[in-house]
């Protein structure tokens, strides 16, 4: 059996490691089911001529065993010798620290891009390394970088890099607007396409709906094959009772449009019958009562990952929803 994922970073990467501790506590057909990930790259950035990709690194942290588990990201027992050299050197960007480990990883991946690699090839090479358990496939091996749009103090409108906003900024500027440079014209990995028309089900794990999955939706091809494939798609919403689990997920909705809400999202999805990407939808059950859209099956369940156990019982009950819907 073929489980597809569209993933961000901590909130995929824990969810993903619930499902695959799920999957080897199943003792059926899905128990040797194998999992490909379609990862965001739109966050990556160059930074001190390194090529970072942090979505694609906390998952590959994340399920090989490396990650700082308290962050959700970085490395664990990292130390930061280089990034304290640079500061001495006065070398910007000061809001941006990459720890000692975390750089070699970037080296490995910027000689590689360099050298001619595609970085479909370059993230394979890096996960050999990891064996997370997981196929993990950028969602496109063509360059895309978010860009926020904001007001500066005389009420102009300002470019940011996601990752200016996100990290620099904590989001303290309201989004106007979120640009997805190079989205227009890149096109999906064929590994990309090919695991979407051979999937058995699509999961939609609670990473953010507007830069992360909302992300990979961007590139032209993506939400075409995941709204025609024969699979089921089955969501988890990322927000808990008007709340985000996690992260700013909030802010960007907002900047859309969309209502901080498990339905707000769902609707933001829209239903597969109508032209949308859901065939079903996980909500907390503090969100129960609200509505998904017509068309959409819903359940409730705690959806906190607090623990890894956790985690697996929410992974469970999303496969548990596709594999109703697939029959």
């Amino acid at each position: 059996m073929e489980i597809i994922a569209l993933a961000g970073g901590i909130g995929g990467a824990r969810f993903l490691r619930g499902l695959l501790g799920h999957l080897g506590n199943r003792d059926d057909e899905w128990s040797t089911a194998t999992v490909t990930v379609i990862g965001n790259t739109a966050d990556d950035i160059t930074l001190f001529g390194l090529r970072v990709c942090p979505d694609l690194d906390t998952i590959m942290y994340t399920l090989g065993g490396g990650i700082h588990e308290a962050q959700g990201w970085g490395r664990d027992g990292e130390t930061f010798s280089v990034s304290t050299e640079l500061a001495a050197y006065e070398v910007p960007p000061d809001w941006f620290t990459l720890g000692d480990r975390d750089i070699a990883t970037h080296i490995v991946r910027t000689q590689m891009l360099r050298a001619g690699w595609s970085l479909t090839d370059v993230t394979a090479a890096l996960c050999s390394r990891w064996q997370p358990g997981i196929r993990l496939l950028p969602m496109s091996d063509d360059p895309i970088e978010t860009h926020v749009v904001v007001l500066d103090d005389a009420g102009a409108r300002e470019a940011l890099h996601f990752q200016e906003w996100w990290v620099r900024e904590q989001a303290r500027r309201p989004a106007q607007e979120f640009v997805f440079l190079g989205a227009a014209e890149a096109k999906p990995t064929p590994a990309v396409l090919d695991a979407v028309r051979e999937a058995d089900v699509v999961l939609l794990p609670p990473s953010n709906p507007i830069v992360s999955i909302g992300a990979i939706l961007q590139v032209a091809g993506i939400g075409d094959a995941l709204r025609s494939a024969s699979a089921p798609v089955v969501g988890v919403s990322p927000i808990i009772g008007g709340a985000p689990v996690r992260g700013m997920a909030d802010a960007c909705l907002a900047a859309i449009g969309v209502e901080t809400s498990a339905s707000g999202v769902a609707g933001h999805y829209g239903a597969r019958i109508a032209g949308g990407l859901l065939d079903g939808w996980l909500v907390a059950e503090e969100d129960a009562s609200t509505s998904a859209p017509a068309g959409v099956f819903q359940r409730s369940r705690p959806l906190l990952m607090t623990t890894e156990e956790d985690a697996a019982a929410i992974a469970g009950a999303t496969l548990d929803l596709a594999v109703e819907l697939r029959r």
